[in-house]
């Protein structure tokens, strides 16, 4: 009786449990802990002398460099959160077969959908994990040293959340065909292309050549990790500095536009594309 119910290895718990085990044993999780602690304490610090130095300045000036220092946080934050989706995913599937250790587990009776399914969610849960701890804090430090508060911090953190599962996705899908240290590397090639098409799109726009304009809508479309950016960012600044602020008249890192919601919804079919590209890819690879 007691061999008919042990558990077989293998399934559903094993393999995110391995996973979870796979980024301990890397320290991925240690070494995230001790860059957000640093980061989040100089955040904190610069919060304070901004502060200081804008006591006596008038409200829209007070709400404006309060909004470019906390996105530009935020920002950073997105940066960092993005190395680990790209890192994490580019290893859920290459990883995995070039040490051998997914042949034993795929020749048991677990679809290999099911199994790249419970590696890439455990991934993606936990860069969306760090992305929600990260941002929180920096939104807590700026409320509470500054009294700073966000057009929506929900909003906000849901594309924040949004565009670690489309590189996520991305890395994970190069990872069936690719080596993990290819994987990421296409893949944070991908990030980069995305941020040059963000920068193009506001050349184009502030010069008015629509030319330059659609090649950045374009490199958004490929990848739109830039363009979510942008619309977290509309969402996590003050509503004062929206309303006083020109379109132009602010940095290439942040809008004051809202969100394109078609763009939005091409992100999250861009995560459903590319996850279902790389269950596809998988289940045609010769093991």
């Amino acid at each position: 009786m007691s061999t008919m119910t042990r558990r077989i290895p293998g399934r559903s718990p094993d393999v995110a449990r391995g996973a979870w085990q796979e980024v301990r044993n890397r320290r991925l999780l240690l070494i995230a802990v001790v860059v957000s602690v640093v980061f989040v304490g100089l955040f904190l610090l610069a919060t304070w002398f901004l502060q200081r130095d804008l006591l006596g300045t008038s409200p829209s000036e007070q709400a404006t460099n309060q909004t470019i220092l906390t996105v530009l946080g935020l920002y950073a934050v997105q940066f960092l959160a993005s190395f680990l989706a790209v890192v994490l995913g580019a290893g859920t599937v290459a990883s995995e077969l070039d040490s051998g250790r997914a042949q034993p587990v795929l020749a048991r009776p677990l679809p290999r959908w099911s199994w790249l399914a419970q590696r890439a969610g455990t991934f993606g849960a936990l860069a969306a994990g760090y992305v929600l701890v990260m941002a929180g804090g920096v939104l807590v430090v700026s409320r509470v040293v500054g009294g700073y508060t966000p057009q929506s911090t929900a909003i906000g953190l849901a594309l924040l959340v949004l565009q670690a599962m489309v590189l996520v996705s991305t890395a994970t899908a190069l990872s069936t065909r690719l080596s993990t240290t290819a994987s990421a590397t296409v893949a944070a090639a991908l990030y980069g292309l995305a941020w040059l098409g963000g920068i193009t799109e506001f050349v184009g726009s502030f010069t008015g050549s629509d030319a330059v304009a659609r090649v950045g809508v374009t490199l958004s479309l490929v990848m739109p990790s830039d363009a979510v950016w942008h619309g977290a960012s509309y969402y996590l600044a003050s509503p004062l500095f929206i309303a006083t602020t020109q379109v132009f008249d602010h940095p290439p890192f942040l809008s004051v536009v809202a969100p394109s919601p078609l763009r939005m919804s091409w992100a999250v079919l861009h995560v459903v594309v590319t996850a279902t590209i790389a269950v596809r890819w998988l289940n045609r690879r010769d093991l």
